[in-house]
Order: structure tokens, then C-alpha cells, then sequence
């Protein structure tokens, strides 16, 4: 017998791989989707809160209380609740936790709308929304392996914390205009590595029942890479009111 191969047997033989691929890739992009639309919808949120709790002259009073400590702390209640209690919690109680949080920050950030102009504000936010474009899209994209600069982010996060909270008692002008250059390169680069790990989280939670639960804490921390981006933005190039 002739030693020949029939071309329909290699059209079977890659069909159902180019399908699986297909069906592979359309699932990144629906999981990116989620995440995406999740962190967009979630800063929509907090501005709408901020700026009507602001020009309802609401913040001008709570602000000046008490109160305003548990506002500016609360958020931080959440990061940590959505963090290290992602486990025990179901992914629709994620989800509202979520929201909340999108809430409580925008009550915080309130005093944004008291303290800066709204041109500053609207700059601050465009520039921050097209570095973040181009940030994330690049670490959605690159081949280039960010897991090694992880750790000299995440410390780099911590020393930028240890520094704004020495740069309150001691309300240095260039220590601060410092700081919110580091702030801005730091969370330019979080952005990035924060996108290639949600992209390759996707790989290991594909089809699983904690795969909303990753979406979730992904978009969380896009959220809060572009809310910090645009803070040290907006304190480098924004315009006071007074």
C-alpha cells in the first residue's frame, strides 16, 4: 500500500486543538473583561460618591469630627477583609464587600473635591486613566516575565508608606514632591505586574469555582493601583483652592 496520509486526518487532528485554543483564548478575554469592568465600575463608584458627598457640603462638616478617622480607616478595613478572608467567604459576599469598599473610599476621598480645583481634577484623573491604559496593556502583553520586580515593588510600597507617614509630622514640601514621584513610578509599575499576575492567575483558576473569587481580588487591585496613581498625580500637578 502507497505510504501517504490523508489531509482530512491532519484537519482532524488540529481542529479540535485550534477549538480548544479558541475556546482558551476567548476565556482570557472574558475573565480580563470581568476584571476590567469590575475595577472601571468600582472607581465610577467612589468618584460619584466623593463628589456628591463633597458639594453636598456633607464632607466640609463630618470631616472636621471624629468620624472622619473611621472613614479614612475604613477602607483600609476592607483591603484586609477581601485579602485574608477571600477563603472563608462566598464569591457573591466578595462581591458586595466589594462595592462597599468602592463606597466607603469615596467617601474618603472626598476631601479631593475640597482641597483641589475641578480642572486639576479632571487632568489628574485623564492623565492617570491613559497611563493606566497603556500600563496594563503592556502587562497584559509582554512576554517579558515581571514576577522578578514583584519584590522590589512590594517593598518599594512599603517604604513609600513608612516615608508619607514620617512626612506627617515633619510636612517637609520636597521630602513630599519626593515621595509622590516614587509614588507614581511605583504604582506605573505595580500597574503592569499586577496585570501580567491577574492574566496568569487565569491559567490556574480556569474552570473553577474560586475563579470569580480571583476576578474580584484582581480587580481590587487594579482599583487600587489607578486610585493611588491618580493621588500622587494629582498632588504633583493639581491646583490648590486656596
Amino acid at each position: 500500500m502507497a505510504n501517504w496520509s490523508d489531509p482530512r486526518m491532519g484537519a482532524a487532528n488540529f481542529a479540535p486543538a485550534a477549538a480548544r485554543a479558541g475556546a482558551y483564548d476567548e476565556g482570557l478575554r472574558s475573565y480580563m473583561l470581568s476584571v476590567y469592568n469590575r475595577m472601571a465600575s468600582g472607581v465610577l463608584l467612589t468618584g460619584i460618591v466623593a463628589l456628591v458627598f463633597a458639594y453636598s457640603g456633607a464632607a466640609a462638616t463630618v470631616m472636621t469630627t471624629p468620624l472622619a478617622w473611621v472613614i479614612m480607616l475604613a477602607p483600609l478595613g476592607f483591603v484586609m477583609a477581601l485579602s485574608f478572608g477571600a477563603n472563608r467567604m462566598a464569591t457573591s459576599t466578595m462581591s458586595l464587600l466589594f462595592w462597599a469598599f468602592a463606597v466607603v473610599m469615596g467617601l474618603s476621598l472626598s476631601t479631593v473635591f475640597l482641597a483641589y480645583t475641578n480642572t486639576s481634577i479632571a487632568g489628574a484623573f485623564f492623565a492617570t486613566a491613559a497611563a493606566f491604559a497603556g500600563l496594563s496593556l503592556y502587562g497584559y502583553t509582554t512576554k517579558r516575565d515581571l514576577a522578578p520586580f514583584g519584590t522590589f515593588l512590594i517593598m518599594g510600597l512599603v517604604g513609600l508608606i513608612v516615608a508619607s507617614l514620617v512626612n506627617l509630622f515633619l510636612q517637609s514640601g520636597p521630602m513630599g514632591l519626593v515621595i509622590s514621584v516614587i509614588g507614581v513610578l511605583l504604582f506605573a509599575g505595580l500597574t503592569a505586574y499586577d496585570t501580567q499576575k491577574i492574566k496568569s492567575l487565569y491559567f490556574e483558576v480556569q474552570g473553577t469555582e474560586i475563579a470569580g473569587k480571583t476576578a474580584i481580588l484582581g480587580a481590587l487591585s487594579l482599583y487600587l493601583d489607578f486610585i493611588n496613581m491618580f493621588l500622587f498625580i494629582l498632588r504633583l500637578f493639581g491646583s490648590s483652592r486656596n
